[in-house]
């Protein structure tokens, strides 16, 4: 294998939600093939996290940016241009979903779902990469050439599992996956195709990481149950998606675009 198709040097990329479990290892995943990282976030760094990065703070900017305001997301670009011209990437990772533990409310029937709940979570899942993309894209395809990536994950191409829940339900909490994040996930597939096309001869590529479950200490009975219904019996670790992001930021990734990559363990083999 040629380590050149993969050679980042001299390519800015943009991750938003980098603060985050995997926006941290796509940060520093990129930064290791040689790319200059811009973290979009809706928060500022913590002293940990910039002193894991410490070595590489020189090829890093960190930009305080809410992506469902097109004014941040234009003032977060203008600070990337002024520091390394136009990006070459986009990662539009930042999302919102309701963990276990939110209000009975968002994990209640789907009956009841509050609409509130449903707004804010297509806010940021949906509009917010719609924004990303219409800004930071279309200064990628007036220079020329770059890669969007937009991660979706397993619930947003079939149907959120609601047996895996079965226990919850059975020590008496009205319990269900809710509704919001499986269509937010689906809606990037087709916006992927969307752009794909629409910037095919501009030279910006645009593709859907497709992501299971990524274990972050969850409860026991959840994990058992998880593990069940993946082939491989376990959730994925939180590096274990960065050579796909390496690999659609490169050259190797040159002729890939309007695609899907689903990367689950063989969850939707099944």
């Amino acid at each position: 294998m040629n380590d050149a198709l993969f050679d980042l040097n001299g390519r800015t990329v943009i991750i938003t939600g980098g603060l985050g479990q995997l926006g941290r290892q796509f940060a520093s995943a990129l930064l290791r093939h040689g790319a200059n990282v811009a973290v979009f976030d809706v928060a500022e760094p913590g002293e940990k996290y910039l002193a894991d990065f410490a070595d590489h703070a020189d090829r890093m900017l960190f930009a305080v940016v809410d992506v469902t305001s097109k004014d941040s997301v234009i003032q977060g670009l203008e600070q990337v241009a002024a520091k390394w011209g136009a990006p070459y990437g986009l990662i539009n990772n930042a999302a919102l979903d309701s963990p276990p533990g939110a209000p009975a409310e968002e994990n209640g029937p789907f009956e009841t779902y509050p609409e509130a709940s449903f707004d804010r979570v297509m806010e940021v899942n949906v509009k917010g990469v719609f924004l990303c993309c219409q800004v930071i894209g279309a200064a990628m395809a007036e220079a020329g050439r770059g890669s969007i990536i937009n991660i979706s994950s397993t619930y947003g191409v079939g149907s959120p599992c609601q047996d895996i829940y079965e226990y919850r339900r059975k020590r008496g909490e009205t319990f269900f996956k809710p509704v919001a994040y499986s269509v937010s996930k689906s809606a990037l597939l087709n916006l992927t195709r969307y752009l794909a096309t629409y910037w095919a001869e501009k030279g910006v590529r645009v593709n859907t990481l497709t992501f299971g479950g990524v274990f972050n200490n969850q409860d026991e009975e959840f994990m058992a149950e998880y593990r069940k219904r993946v082939p491989m019996r376990r959730m994925a670790g939180e590096n274990e998606y960065n050579g796909a992001v390496v690999y659609l930021m490169s050259e190797a990734a040159s002729y890939m675009t309007g695609s899907n990559m689903v990367i689950d363990g063989g969850w939707t083999a099944w």
